[in-house]
């Protein structure tokens, strides 16, 4: 794991007056400074909370110091350029989604295409797309059978992972399955997320037998935390070492997109060749925790002594 000194705030306390620090704002505590000012952003802006504070905790390792401090007016900015493109992300995908609450046994789990999953992801979930060649599953509603949680499984392309999983486990790349995307609408019933998860194993275990294992990536510098893949019997078996994040026209934008786009993801290239528009984040940022669940029986617990931390 990443050590204790890059989460320890360098200089004199927080100022809710003048400065926020990155690991106030991944705490998302009630009481504090940030989730005050992304609850009156959200009210104003007629947006949900979390999921603002999501796309905004994204953002603000640009403006962040190398040390983690964000000044408050800077801090205002990011929320208030997140909550207008937000606001226009749930009206473009109004149509895709249920709009009534709905109690978890009301649900049903189905294998989705692309073309229902894909207008939900594109908009809504905070890295907007999918990889290709996925396959998606929700549960949805019982009246339009909309998705009210929805994920996509894809084969593992993180190398690094699935090289140390063969290693260590025993378990070959090829039968290694990515949860690439994973996304709930706010009104979701609680424990959706992990009742999916579980139907989604069911369903690999008696149609996809190649497949041993599901792997995925939780990111703590947006406040998550695992506990719904705790929920569904998940364990961490590993950390992968952060990259820091890159940026477009000061939006956040993933390798995979920058490769799609422009042919290379290497920060140095585009922005030789395209001046002032990319950047990265210059604060040191949590390592990624990687959770893993067997297909079949019980996925073997990885005592934290144990876990590797990955370079990429």
């Amino acid at each position: 794991m990443q050590s204790a000194s890059l989460e320890t705030p360098i200089g004199p306390p927080t100022d809710a007056y003048s400065r926020l620090h990155l690991k106030e704002c991944r705490g998302f505590l009630p009481a504090s400074a940030f989730s005050a000012l992304v609850t009156e952003t959200a009210r104003i802006a007629d947006v949900q909370p979390r999921a603002l504070a999501v796309r905004a905790l994204l953002h603000l390792p640009r403006v962040a110091s190398c040390n983690g401090w964000v000044p408050k007016r800077q801090a205002e900015r990011e929320l208030g350029t997140s909550a207008e493109q937000l606001l226009g992300d749930v009206r473009a995908a109004r149509r895709h989604v249920p709009i009534g609450k709905f109690q978890l046994a009301d649900l049903d789990f189905e294998e989705i295409d692309s073309s229902r999953a894909l207008p939900v992801l594109t908009s809504l979930h905070y890295l907007r797309g999918s990889r290709p060649n996925s396959l998606y599953f929700a549960l949805v509603d019982p009246v339009g059978r909309l998705p009210v949680s929805l994920c996509s499984i894809s084969p593992m392309q993180w190398k690094c992972v699935g090289n140390q999983i063969s290693a260590q486990h025993g378990i070959s790349r090829e039968r290694v399955w990515d949860l690439s995307r994973v996304y709930s609408i706010d009104g979701a019933p609680p424990n959706a997320i992990s009742s999916l998860l579980s139907k989604v194993r069911i369903y690999v275990r008696r149609n996809m037998p190649s497949i041993e294992l599901l792997v995925t990536a939780v990111d703590p510098n947006l406040g998550f935390t695992g506990c719904s893949y705790r929920a569904a019997n998940w364990q961490q078996w590993m950390t992968v070492r952060a990259r820091p994040y890159l940026y477009e026209n000061c939006r956040y934008v993933t390798p995979r997109q920058l490769r799609e786009r422009f042919g290379t993801a290497s920060l140095a290239e585009l922005q030789g060749k395209y001046p002032g528009i990319f950047e990265k984040s210059k604060v040191s940022l949590l390592d990624s925790m990687i959770y893993c669940n067997k297909v079949n029986g019980e996925t073997k617990v990885v005592p934290d002594q144990n876990r590797p931390r990955l370079h990429r």
